[in-house]
């Protein structure tokens, strides 16, 4: 498979479609996903002494290649909570 922006081989391009074709249809399996992925990069942090900032990490997620699709796939089992089970999401923020 070739990437077609890159022209180059893509390793992942398997494993990133079957991600995108995952189905949210269950309410148990929309909960779990929503409580495993989370809302925000969890790598973001700021080193503070004496109430200043002396260093900030940046979120480094953006360096996963499948940032997008794991992302995406929450979104869809949040979309599913909202439109199909009627919950309020942001019990899940």
């Amino acid at each position: 498979m070739l990437s077609q922006s890159k022209g180059r081989f893509d390793l992942l391009q398997p494993l990133r479609k079957w991600l995108e074709a995952i189905e949210v249809e269950d309410p148990k399996f929309a909960r779990l996903l929503c409580k495993l992925i989370p809302s925000q990069c969890p790598f973001a942090k700021e080193i503070k002494f004496c109430q200043r900032t002396i260093l900030r990490i940046p979120p480094l997620c953006k360096l996963n290649p499948l940032y997008d699709q794991i992302v995406y796939l929450r979104f869809k089992a949040l979309t599913y909570l909202v439109d199909v089970c009627g919950e309020n999401v942001l019990l899940y923020s």
